[in-house]
């Protein structure tokens, strides 16, 4: 079932922006992105974010709060496809890049975290760099809502860091896209990537497409790879 956002995340605009940088220590980069640059406003260090009692409930720790390479890729590919009359539904929305980048390019966007500070950061900054804010929802990938459903497009980025999440993974899409929807999933070589992908097979999704993008910042280099993925049924 999809859970009711506390206050912060109810905040609109400016009043959000404000909120966010008042709580937390906050910084923010430029994501260049074909023709166009998105500053995306982010906790400066996520060490700090980490909470012993959401790690001893489910092992939660704050992954949302660093920008990483897949998301950068992803942003990038969606912001090159027109979006305009699409649903969008991002996995894992993290502070915001990737679905910035698909409202730029007209997608209707659904983001979703398992953090609500994770949604409060997207819906911020779509508005510092979009002028407006999208949908979003906390989601658990163990008990996920039947009635998120039907989207042109599901997205996700770097999600595949647990053998559990690529289990789970393959019937979110599945139930999440529309018969001729297509997911794709951002990935730089996690351990979950082979067994996501034979349970997809067997959930009844086929592989359309698989395409490699290096990625090169600093000591920073990736290969990323991004899956896309229909339905069979």
């Amino acid at each position: 079932m999809t859970e009711t956002m506390p206050p912060l995340e109810e905040l609109a605009g400016a009043h959000l922006v404000s909120a966010l940088q008042s709580r937390f220590d906050t910084t923010t980069d430029d994501f260049r992105l074909g023709n166009r640059t998105f500053n995306i406003l982010h906790p400066k260090n996520s060490d700090d974010l980490i909470r012993e009692e959401d790690f001893v409930e489910d092992e939660r720790l704050p992954y949302w709060a660093d920008i990483w390479p897949s998301a950068t890729i992803l942003a990038a590919q969606l912001l090159a496809r027109p979006g305009k009359g699409r649903r969008l539904l991002e996995l894992g929305c993290g502070t915001g890049l990737v679905t910035t980048a698909a409202m730029a390019s007209g997608h209707e966007v659904v983001a979703s975290d398992y953090y609500t500070d994770a949604l409060a950061f997207t819906r911020a900054n779509a508005f510092r760099n979009l002028g407006k804010s999208p949908e979003a929802r906390m989601m658990n990938w163990r008990n996920f809502p039947l009635e998120e459903k039907d989207f042109d497009k599901v997205v996700a980025s770097d999600v595949l860091y647990e053998p559990e999440y690529a289990k789970l993974l393959p019937a979110i899409l599945k139930s999440a896209l529309s018969l001729h929807g297509v997911a794709m999933i951002a990935d730089p070589g996690r351990i979950g990537a082979p067994e996501f992908l034979e349970v997809c097979e067997k959930a009844g999704l086929e592989l359309l497409a698989q395409q490699t993008f290096p990625f090169s910042e600093g000591k920073i280099k990736q290969e990323i790879v991004i899956y896309e993925l229909g339905r069979t049924t």
